[in-house]
């Protein structure tokens, strides 16, 4: 399974970004990972094979949508209010079931970067 993530730009706080990630086949749970320079990969969100059950982190609860469109293999974040903290690489990533740790994950895609000017 290949995963190609984008949407990824710059914004100012207080703005929104969606993100994209398109999967080679029909995929399994699919959940966005991200990296911030210096620190650990972190969860963001998750959602179930067919769409039924999502979950968001604390750090970005009320704030984080995410969805799928099984038609067509794609998922979607959307985030809004975005902070300054929020600067990260985001990691799309497929496994077997609904997770919010990386090692659950058995794909991952390359990655695109969101910057969140002040």
């Amino acid at each position: 399974v290949q995963l190609q993530a984008s949407g990824g730009g710059m914004v100012q706080a207080g703005g929104s970004l969606r993100l994209s990630c398109a999967a080679s086949a029909r995929t399994l749970a699919m959940g966005w990972f991200r990296q911030a320079p210096g620190k650990e990969r972190e969860f963001v969100a998750a959602i179930s094979r067919t769409g039924e059950y999502s979950v968001c982190a604390d750090s970005v609860k009320g704030r984080c949508t995410i969805s799928r469109d099984n038609v067509n293999n794609i998922v979607y974040l959307q985030m809004n209010s975005l902070k300054p903290e929020d600067t990260a690489v985001y990691y799309c990533a497929a496994g077997p079931r609904l997770a919010t740790n990386t090692p659950d994950y058995e794909y991952w895609g390359q990655g695109t970067l969101v910057t969140v000017s002040s």
